[in-house]
């Protein structure tokens, strides 16, 4: 069972595929199938309703219109290791939706920091003022 931030994602709820990898790795890339194709269909998954809908909102090029997350890793030549690594990218994934931002509450700009905006305004004023043709009259 993965955990974090008391999620639980169930092993049968992954669907690990191994295939083979792509890129260098000369004869042992063709023969060897040690890349891992991980599906996780979230709408199905065990999550709790609130995880999921944020998952899916999420504007994420692994997730598909379906909720299904895709993740392909083939990092590594042993296919243990990409299976670990692509579990991990998945928790991830989760876990970065299960910690809710704080509500950002609006503010007025202080008197202090108007005055040192508008300061700053009417010098940039001044030095270009002074960057201007001078006119004799």
């Amino acid at each position: 069972m993965l955990e974090g931030h008391d999620l639980q994602i169930l092993p049968h709820e992954a669907e690990l595929t191994a295939i083979r990898a792509q890129g260098s790795g000369g004869q042992n890339v063709n023969k060897v199938s040690s890349a891992i194709h991980l599906r996780f269909d979230v709408r199905a998954s065990s999550l709790p309703e609130h995880i999921k809908a944020r998952l899916l909102r999420l504007h994420d090029h692994r997730i598909t219109r379906d909720g299904v997350v895709i993740i392909k890793a083939q990092l590594h030549r042993s296919q243990e290791l990409n299976r670990e690594d692509a579990l991990r990218r998945l928790q991830e994934l989760v876990s970065s939706v299960a910690v809710v931002p704080k509500a950002r509450r609006p503010t007025q700009p202080t008197r202090g920091s108007q005055r040192r905006r508008l300061e700053g305004k009417s010098q940039r004023g001044e030095v270009k003022a002074l960057r201007r043709k001078v006119v004799d009259s």
